[in-house]
């Protein structure tokens, strides 16, 4: 047995034999006593060899460097000058693997490292309090996404990466060869969720890679990135954003629980009781009002959210009921104004971390929306023809992963968020 506690859970448990396993964070010889601080994912103890306490032999064997590998048994003891008030006395060392070449990132922070370094070593990286902080922040807002969407009766399902089309109808895609077919990595789940709702499955939710070729070299874009996706049948736009309100405030409430994590990543946030709406018309007023021109039918530049949050200030809010020719060619414009959409997003801190609409459930309102757009509707026959045999009113949206836990964990740089990432120069590790 490597091992039989965490550490987190071997310093409460004093008096007890106990086995841990980790990492040496920090090694100190003081002549006859000879300390390590062990470290696993759970935190750091103290380990004390001190001559006449062990064995002469293990205290031979007590030399060792930087991030070696150990498996630790020992009685748990009370010392007030040791981190946290107890130590462990090593009854038995095994060493699991030794370090054989110099360290390029420095676990401990002491030395720091630039992020292109880190993320060529993020197996070292990782080792870091502030990563492993993102990355456990990160998994507890997909896990209170999937808790909520659950309790709202959602249905969660797998779509394809693989698709014979564009599924946004857009040219930035990955093209990869199938066989003897030309196909793409999906920008999104969006046609797949939709068809599982013509299905009959109604609710359904996804956590989802999806990939887009665009040649951006931003903090807050990535090539590869994870969606939180719901589809809804027999649901309009403004359903959609109740929805996506309620599983927003869950996920912030959930995160400002995580006192810990955040007090690492020196983040901090107020939960807000209630999500305001905004329409894309007051927002350009807001804007023009306060001296950023900006004429309707314009998508909003970075300036222009800039100086939306300067004017806005709340941290979250809805723009909803968008111009038609920003958005994605399924988007349901309003009947009594075609040139309006029913789209929606979510900014959070000044970034969208969300967008939606209700999609156009009517075959011949798709081939005109295509081809408005200079699409091939013949492109997306497969697609149109599941409108024709009986599908319903149905509205989604989708959460960027990374873009909430950037601004949950105050990063400045989005590959802080993604475990791997993948940008327009980075392919490896």
């Amino acid at each position: 047995m490597f091992r039989n506690y965490y550490i987190k859970d071997a310093k409460n448990s004093k008096g007890k034999q106990v086995i841990v396993a980790g990492w040496v964070h920090e090694f100190r010889n003081i002549g006859k006593v000879r300390f390590i601080v062990l470290r696993d994912k759970t935190g750091f103890v103290q380990v004390t060899a001190k001559k006449g306490a062990v064995s002469d032999s293990l205290l031979e064997q007590f030399q060792f460097n930087r991030e070696d590998v150990l498996s630790i048994s020992g009685k748990v003891v009370e010392n007030s000058i040791a981190p946290d008030g107890v130590e462990i006395i090593p009854e038995k060392i095994e060493i699991l693997n030794k370090v054989e070449r110099k360290l390029p990132v420095d676990p401990s922070d002491v030395v720091p490292s630039d992020l292109d370094i880190r993320l060529d070593f993020r197996y070292i990286d990782l080792r870091r309090k502030i990563p492993n902080s993102i990355f456990n922040v990160k998994s507890a807002i997909a896990q209170a996404f999937r808790e909520k969407v659950l309790e709202l009766g959602f249905q969660e399902i797998h779509p394809t990466s693989l698709t014979g089309a564009a599924t946004e109808g857009g040219t930035d895609v990955f093209a990869v060869e199938y066989f003897d077919k030309k196909a793409f990595l999906a920008q999104s789940p969006q046609l797949y969720k939709q068809l599982a709702v013509i299905g009959g499955m109604d609710k359904v939710f996804m956590i989802t890679p999806v990939f887009r070729a665009e040649k951006h070299a931003t903090t807050t874009h990535l090539n590869e990135i994870i969606q939180m996706d719901v589809e809804i049948g027999f649901a309009d736009h403004l359903e959609a954003m109740d929805i996506l309100e309620k599983v927003f405030l869950h996920i912030l409430k959930k995160i400002h629980s995580m006192k810990n994590e955040l007090s690492i990543l020196n983040a901090d946030f107020e939960v807000p009781k209630a999500v305001k709406k905004y329409t894309y018309d007051e927002v350009i007023s807001l804007l023009n009002e306060n001296n950023f021109k900006i004429a309707w039918g314009e998508d909003l530049s970075k300036d222009a959210e800039k100086k939306l949050d300067e004017i806005i200030t709340e941290d979250a809010y809805f723009i909803h009921e968008w111009p038609t020719n920003t958005r994605a060619f399924y988007s349901m414009p309003k009947e009594e104004k075609e040139d309006v959409c029913n789209a929606f997003d979510l900014i959070y801190k000044g970034l969208e971390i969300s967008s939606g609409a209700q999609r156009i459930h009517i075959p011949a309102l798709l081939e005109k929306a295509l081809i408005k757009r200079n699409l091939d509707p013949k492109d997306f026959q497969f697609y149109i023809d599941a409108f024709r045999v009986g599908a319903p009113p149905h509205s989604g949206w989708s959460i960027g992963l990374e873009r909430i836990t950037q601004k949950l964990t105050n990063q400045s740089n989005i590959r802080e968020c993604m475990l791997f990432p993948r940008d327009r120069y980075r392919l490896n590790p």
